[in-house]
């Protein structure tokens, strides 16, 4: 089993930065991708960034490149989520999710375990 969970959401102003953080606890050590996703309401929940564990690299949705940064710290079991020039539109419930099969960064049904979700709101 692995418990996943995210903390560091809040309300912000357009423009200012947030860092969010997931305590992963369990068998990491052999999950391939750590993941973030985001659900605003009335929407589906969609991708927003993953890392790998092992190896450290990075995948983003074309909506955040360039303002949000994933990264994982190995030792402490913990995954980044730094986020930038943040938006309006990027309000949301962030979840941190955990893959164990290694086939896709971004499908949302390939992650196995997921955190309860912490909310982001950006005012304009």
């Amino acid at each position: 089993q692995v418990q996943l969970v995210e903390s560091g959401g809040g309300l912000v102003q357009t423009g200012d930065s947030l860092r969010l953080s997931c305590a992963a606890s369990g068998r990491t050590f052999s999950s391939y991708y750590m993941g973030w996703f985001r659900q605003a309401p009335g929407k589906e929940r969609e991708f927003v960034a993953a890392v790998s564990w092992r190896d450290g690299n990075t995948n983003y949705a074309e909506s955040v490149k360039g303002r949000f940064t994933i990264s994982r710290d190995n030792a402490e079991n913990m995954v980044y989520l730094q986020m930038n020039k943040l938006k309006p539109e990027d309000t949301a419930s962030y979840y941190c999710a955990a893959d164990y099969h290694g086939r896709s960064w971004s499908l949302l049904t390939e992650y196995d375990y997921w955190g309860q979700g912490t909310q982001v709101t950006v005012s304009s």
